[in-house]
């Protein structure tokens, strides 16, 4: 996601008894550099000095809240301003106090006790804030406020978002359970419950010159399409069309879809492929009717801007410090080394189509997963380099070297009981899902 995508509310606090020209340009710096690196800013462009201006202020953003709100202690000045803004305003709050060097005359912003009684009445007040204390023209502050405006994004998508749950998590996938009363309390986000009849009905109407495009546009993607059961191959092109007409019906943000059995018995395919193309597509998808996993895989996509993919581990190499990331085929084809050729292929268990089959690309990846383990949220969180190797199953695979021994992940995912899925995306991301944990009050565990 980029700075221009994310929108900043700046609200620049002053007393009229400290020196506001100074106030003025201070304020004027850090808008400059705010907008110098593509954020979108609102709120007023001059200083506010007085409660009622704060209150007003707090109510123009309170209509459209912003991803994060800064305010800019310009100047000293009491916490009735700041707990105006923090009570009224549904955003995460950053507090910005800016260094004045002592020459001997009079203090002319006194900004640090400004946000140090703001953080005082804040904490007082159960509020969550975060802060800093540097010129306007610190690049360490850019990366903080960027950090915390993609998690507070990530956090107001999460409270509108929709993910379409296609029939139930297959008998003893018990990691794939989830609490639709507790989503809505703790996040706001809505599970849609779709029946797997529903789908496979949809399917099997599709417009076949529609399934027709779609293959013609795979074909230049995948090789070893032509050896595949024809008849299968269209099934699973049929359920993407279908999935994806309802993900746009319905406005939903991703899909768990209980992948087998029925969709071999009872469709004559696989849905694995189908998966693939919606998750590359940004419409995160778990098999197993993994809500969780879902909801993981979008909170990595929104923070990191591209797809996400939901993995067992598989194999361990405490030795070589080597972990194996695998999953039949589901995972999206922007991910494939770019070595290697994707292919379309059968499940190894069923033999039926579609699957994509590749080894994971190589680069630093973010692994979370959105656990229940304890019966209560918490966020697991880790991090690696993805190797170039060659595959080591049939379907989609990845050698992972975590930043961690491999012995210290293994331990800790059997000894804490962690669901089988782990959600990954590419680049390093953790300080931003960590502030968005943070933000949320929930509770991280590291691998």
């Amino acid at each position: 996601m980029q700075s221009t995508d994310m929108r900043l509310g700046l609200v620049p606090l002053a007393r009229n008894m400290f020196d506001i020209a100074l106030a003025t340009k201070v304020t004027a710096q850090v808008r400059s550099r705010l907008e110098s690196v593509g954020f979108s800013l609102a709120g007023p462009s001059a200083l506010v000095t007085s409660l009622d201006e704060a209150k007003k202020v707090a109510q123009q953003l309170a209509d459209n809240p912003p991803d994060l709100l800064l305010v800019l202690q310009a100047t000293f000045a009491d916490s009735t301003m700041v707990m105006s803004l923090a009570e009224m305003v549904d955003a995460p709050l950053l507090l910005w106090a800016v260094p004045e060097a002592g020459a001997g005359g009079r203090l002319r912003l006194n900004s640090f006790c400004g946000i140090n009684l703001a953080a005082h009445a804040l904490r007082r007040g159960g509020h969550h804030y975060d802060y800093v204390y540097a010129a306007p023209d610190d690049p360490v502050v850019v990366e903080k406020v960027r950090a915390l405006a993609l998690a507070g994004c990530a956090r107001r998508l999460l409270c509108q978002a929709r993910v379409g749950r296609v029939g139930e998590n297959p008998a003893g996938m018990n990691s794939c359970q989830f609490n639709k009363e507790a989503l809505i309390r703790q996040f706001g986000l809505e599970v849609v419950q779709i029946s797997l009849e529903q789908v496979f009905q949809a399917a099997r109407a599709a417009d076949p010159q529609e399934v027709e495009a779609v293959l013609k546009s795979l074909s230049t993607k995948l090789d070893g399409l032509h050896e595949l059961d024809q008849t299968a191959l269209r099934r699973t092109l049929s359920s993407y069309v279908a999935l994806r007409q309802l993900v746009e019906r319905q406005q939903l943000d991703g899909l768990a879809v209980r992948c087998w059995p029925e969709y071999f018995t009872e469709l004559g395919c696989a849905a694995c492929g189908a998966m693939s193309m919606l998750s590359d597509e940004l419409t995160p998808c778990s098999c197993e009717a993994d809500v969780n996993g879902t909801i993981t895989q979008l909170i990595l996509q929104w923070i990191s801007g591209e797809p996400a993919f939901g993995a067992d581990i598989v194999s361990m190499n405490v030795e070589q410090d080597a972990i194996v990331l695998w999953h039949c085929g589901l995972a999206p084809l922007s991910m494939a080394d770019p070595s290697v050729r994707p292919r379309g292929t059968i499940h190894s268990n069923r033999n039926l189509p579609l699957l994509m089959e590749f080894p994971l690309k190589p680069g630093r990846v973010t692994i979370a997963r959105l656990s229940e383990a304890t019966g209560e949220y918490r966020m697991v969180i880790g991090s690696g380099e993805m190797q170039r190797t060659p595959m080591n199953f049939s379907g989609t695979s990845g050698v992972l070297r975590f930043d961690r021994s491999a012995s210290d992940v293994l331990d800790t995912i059997i000894t804490e009981g962690l669901e089988h899925h782990l959600s990954l995306t590419y680049g390093d991301h953790v300080p931003v899902v960590l502030a968005l944990c943070s933000m949320l009050e929930l509770p991280v565990l590291h691998l």
